[in-house]
């Protein structure tokens, strides 16, 4: 490392004071948003934002309503209050949630909810070690082998957007697929992980039949408890199964959220989908938003897919057989051309969201 930071040093330009200074600030900045990340894990994990979102409270009567440590909730609402996330009232000596930030921190039906995410930031911190080891081996790092937080987190993530959008706008998009639903269709979910998008579907339509499958045999177990908390456990089977290996169709309809890019082999996979639709049936892709140009995924959201994409979803690609390695901001033309190679004859973008993009394929 000596060698390489001594080269670089000799051959970098003159930094310009003024930059240097501008930088440094941005980069407390960050560092301030990185601190205070760690604090949302805590808050979401241990219910300070519900708790706060029933109204503006003094450290003591937030941790009373919590059951927790007065001194403790003290300066975890301080160090969010710094940063913006929540606001204090010196007379009063009350932290606030304001319901714009409600929206975003405590509220799981809002399509804005991003808490969980913090669950998702903590299991990057916690794999580093063995993600930087894959950077000088080229090996991959599975799915499976990361911390716990990341399965139900990644739901959590989610499943906002799913629960918003997928029923009332996402499979509407697809050539007649709500006719096909509505009266008694066979949908197959690919990679469901705890099961949410499949369950929502299930709940939305009452005559058709789900299966949900994923490698995973933990997200499995949480999938089967969660249709049975939901009372869809007769209309859906959730089973172990690894993307080619999907259970025998034909179906209606053949889904991948947000997983297809993780795949080692996304065109064998989508060959399988392909093998095991029914005529006029179609295959719904849903994928991270992302554009063709690299240049124009950057943004915050792309940001934060490509370091997801970093820790998450290339190593999880290159643990398996073929290891393609698309990456979680492959964009709407990489996904139709991988499709297209799977033998589907029509490919097109059928609507996108704030997060993700929606691909319907049909042979």
């Amino acid at each position: 490392m000596e060698a390489v930071y001594s080269e670089s040093k000799s051959n970098s330009a003159t930094p310009n004071p003024a930059k240097v200074e501008a930088f440094a600030g941005r980069m407390l900045g960050d560092l301030a948003v990185a601190g205070a990340h760690a604090l949302v894990y805590l808050g979401d994990q241990l219910g300070l934002f519900i708790a706060l979102s029933r109204g503006p409270a003094t450290a003591e009567k937030l941790a009373n309503r919590a059951g927790l440590d007065a001194r403790y909730v003290r300066e975890w609402a301080s160090g969010l209050a710094a940063i913006g996330y929540l606001t204090y009232d010196a007379e009063s000596g009350k932290f606030n949630l304001p319901p714009e930030h409600a929206a975003v921190l405590a509220d799981e039906s809002s399509p804005t909810f991003m808490a969980a995410a913090s669950s998702v930031i903590r299991t990057l911190y916690h794999s580093a070690d063995e993600i930087a080891e894959a950077f000088r081996t080229g090996d991959g790092f599975g799915w499976h082998q990361h911390h716990q937080c990341l399965f139900r987190g990644t739901e959590r993530f989610f499943r906002p957007g799913y629960r918003n959008y997928l029923v009332s706008e996402w499979l509407p998009k697809l050539e007649g697929m709500i006719d096909k639903v509505s009266a008694g269709g066979t949908v197959l979910d690919v990679g469901c992980g705890h099961g949410a998008s499949t369950i929502i579907m299930a709940e939305a339509f009452p005559h058709s039949f789900f299966v949900g499958i994923d490698y995973h045999a933990d997200s499995i177990q949480a999938a089967r408890r969660a249709a049975v908390a939901a009372g869809v456990e007769g209309r859906v089977e959730f089973l172990v199964a690894g993307a080619r290996d999907i259970p025998t169709g034909p179906y209606d309809l053949i889904c991948y959220f947000d997983c297809l890019h993780d795949m080692g082999d996304p065109v064998g996979a989508a060959q399988m989908a392909a093998d095991n639709l029914k005529a006029g049936g179609s295959l719904m892709l849903v994928e991270p938003l992302a554009h063709d140009s690299l240049e124009d995924n950057f943004n915050p959201l792309g940001a934060l897919y490509y370091a997801a994409s970093t820790f998450l979803c290339t190593p999880c690609s290159r643990s398996q057989k073929i290891g393609l390695a698309l990456g979680a901001q492959a964009g709407p033309a990489r996904l139709s051309a991988v499709l297209q190679s799977a033998g589907f004859s029509r490919v097109r973008v059928a609507t996108e969201s704030m997060t993700n993009l929606v691909i319907e394929a049909r042979l």
